[in-house]
């Protein structure tokens, strides 16, 4: 009988949800591969840094220090997309029971805030955009306007990179560098390999790079 009811009326909200929530799954553990392989480049990317704070090129030290910071708040970009994904996956259980009573699902305001904020984020954002469409359709949205990408996070990572580049070059030079202030990005290098060390800064910066760009 329920095979012939979604022939003739489509899939029931029951049917809407365990799909919905099965993406949002499958989207969460996205973000959690994401977020280890962040910190598996970011860790060597310190251990590279700590190496040339030995050898006293600080320039280079603090370049990669940056791509420290940048990783830093990609990952916390990351984990709060993940606790969205897990709270739309709440909202629409309680959509589900309250179904179960009116025998369909309604509008919710917050499911849309949570999938718009979603949908600029470069690794789910082609299956929230889906999952939108699909919703809007079940009457649980309405539709969404494209929103302007936010283009103003590299000012705002200049502005706070001097204070974040000292705590990292503090916490992994065990406070050689970072302790007093801005560290001279001119000052010479002592004693270093300069392309060697320019080659392995540079590939950890293309690493780091390809994840934070999603």
């Amino acid at each position: 009988m329920q095979t012939i009811n979604r022939l003739l009326y489509g899939p029931t909200p029951e049917d809407r949800v365990r799909a919905w929530q099965t993406k949002l799954r499958q989207e969460s553990r996205v973000l959690d591969r994401e977020m280890r392989q962040l910190d598996i480049e970011t860790n060597k990317v310190r251990q590279t840094i700590k190496q040339l704070a030995k050898k006293g090129d600080n320039k280079s030290a603090r370049i990669l220090a940056l791509e420290v910071v940048r990783s830093n708040k990609q990952k916390d970009r990351l984990s709060v997309s993940k606790a969205r994904l897990g709270s739309i996956g709440t909202q629409l259980s309680q959509q589900l029971a309250m179904a179960k009573v009116s025998g369909s699902l309604r509008k919710s305001t917050e499911i849309m805030r949570l999938s718009n904020s979603l949908i600029k984020l470069p690794q789910i954002s082609q299956t929230m955009r889906e999952m939108s469409m699909e919703m809007t359709k079940a009457g649980v949205m309405e539709e969404m306007l494209d929103d302007v990408m936010n283009i103003e996070e590299d000012e705002e990572i200049e502005v706070e990179a001097d204070e974040e580049i000292d705590k990292v070059l503090f916490e992994l030079t065990n406070g050689k560098l970072g302790q007093a202030g801005t560290v001279d990005t001119q000052l010479p290098v002592a004693q270093v390999d300069e392309e060697q060390a320019e080659r392995e800064m540079e590939r950890y910066r293309e690493q780091l790079n390809g994840l934070l760009s999603g």
